[in-house]
């Protein structure tokens, strides 16, 4: 049976716009072997700890995919909640 074991920080590449007043926008995610997702839309942005794999900074709640993810600026690095797979014996 496969399931989710767990999640692990995975730092990310975030391509980003940053405005004159110094606001972050995360605008697309590249994974680490190359594949890129853009952001569809920024749904929230706060101060917040990942309860999933720790660490703390600014929280993004973005869609891809019209999926809802956590993306988190610890600055100067991004990261995201990787899952971790179960895999069968």
């Amino acid at each position: 049976m496969r399931g989710i074991a767990g999640r692990s920080k995975r730092y990310v590449e975030v391509v980003s716009d940053t405005s004159s007043d110094g606001i972050v926008t995360p605008l697309a995610v590249i994974w680490d072997d190359g594949r890129r997702f853009a952001i569809d839309r920024v749904l929230d942005r706060r101060q917040a700890h990942s309860l999933k794999c720790g660490g703390t900074g600014m929280r993004y709640t973005v869609r891809i995919g019209g999926q809802s993810t956590y993306l988190f600026f610890e600055d100067p690095r991004w990261f995201v909640e990787a899952k971790e797979a179960i895999l069968p014996d």
